[in-house]
C-alpha cells in the first residue's frame, strides 16, 4: 500500500513538473510573440515618421530623416534576403555573418543620427552632414552589394536547375515520340519474309481450299498489330 502511494505522490509530482515546464514554454513563447509584435509596430511607426519627415521638412532634420530612412531601409532590405537565402544555400552565412558586423556600424550611425534630430545647434548639425551622408553611403552600399550577390546567386541557381529541367524534358519528350521501333533487316529474316511471301503467293493458286487451311496466328485483329509468323521447318 505504501508502495502505491508513493508511486502515485511521484507520479503526481512528474505531471506538475511537466505542467510548469509547458506553461514556462507557452508564457516564454507568448511573451516572445509580443516582444516581436511591438517592435515591428515601433519599427514601423518610426518609420512612417522619418517619412514624413524627410517629405514635409527642410533642411538639415529633413536631411537627416532622409539618411535614416535611406539606412534603415536598406538594412532591413539585405537582413530579410540573407535571412531567406540561408535556408536554402548555406553559403551564404558568411555574407550573413559579415553583414551583422556591418549591422553594428549601422547601429551607431542611426543612433547618432537620432541624437542629431535634438540637436539644437543646427550650425554644428550642418557642418556636420557631409560626413554623415559619406558613412551613410559606405554603409549602405555594403549592404546593396551582400544583397545583390544574394540574389544573382539565387538567381544564377534558379537558371542553371531550369536549364538542366528543360534539357530532361526534351529527352523525355523525345523518348516518349519513338513509339514505333523498327526492327533489325537481317538477310535471315529478309529470307523469312521472302518465304512467307511465295508460301502465300501459292496459296492463292490453290484456290478455296487453301484459304481455309490458312495459319489462323497470321491473322490479325488490329490494323496496327503485326501478322504472327509462321514457324519454319528446317
Amino acid at each position: 500500500m505504501e508502495a502505491v502511494i508513493l508511486i502515485l505522490g511521484l507520479l503526481f509530482v512528474a505531471f506538475m513538473a511537466l505542467g510548469v515546464y509547458v506553461s514556462v514554454k507557452v508564457i516564454g513563447a507568448a511573451k516572445r510573440g509580443v516582444d516581436r509584435t511591438i517592435t515591428q509596430a515601433r519599427r514601423t511607426v518610426e518609420e512612417t515618421t522619418l517619412r514624413a519627415k524627410s517629405i514635409g521638412q527642410v533642411g538639415v532634420a529633413g536631411e537627416l530623416a532622409q539618411l535614416r530612412l535611406s539606412l534603415r531601409t536598406s538594412m532591413r532590405a539585405t537582413q530579410e534576403a540573407l535571412q531567406a537565402g540561408v535556408a536554402e544555400d548555406a553559403s551564404l552565412s558568411e555574407s550573413l555573418g559579415l553583414f551583422q558586423r556591418l549591422s553594428v556600424h549601422g547601429r551607431e550611425l542611426d543612433d547618432e543620427l537620432k541624437r542629431l534630430e535634438r540637436e539644437p545647434d543646427r550650425a554644428t548639425v550642418a557642418s556636420l552632414l557631409p560626413g554623415l551622408k559619406q558613412r551613410t553611403e559606405r554603409i549602405t552600399h555594403s549592404a546593396e552589394s551582400l544583397r545583390w550577390a544574394a540574389r544573382d546567386r539565387a538567381r544564377q541557381f534558379a537558371d542553371d536547375d531550369l536549364a538542366a529541367l528543360n534539357t530532361q524534358i526534351d529527352v523525355e519528350a523525345g523518348a516518349l515520340r519513338h513509339w514505333t521501333v523498327e526492327e533489325p533487316s537481317t538477310g535471315a529474316g529478309a529470307a523469312g519474309r521472302g518465304g512467307d511471301r511465295a508460301r502465300g503467293a501459292q496459296a492463292g493458286e490453290e484456290g478455296p481450299e487453301a484459304l481455309t487451311a490458312r495459319d489462323p496466328r497470321a491473322q490479325t485483329g488490329y490494323p496496327w498489330q503485326k501478322a504472327v509468323r509462321p514457324e519454319t521447318t528446317n
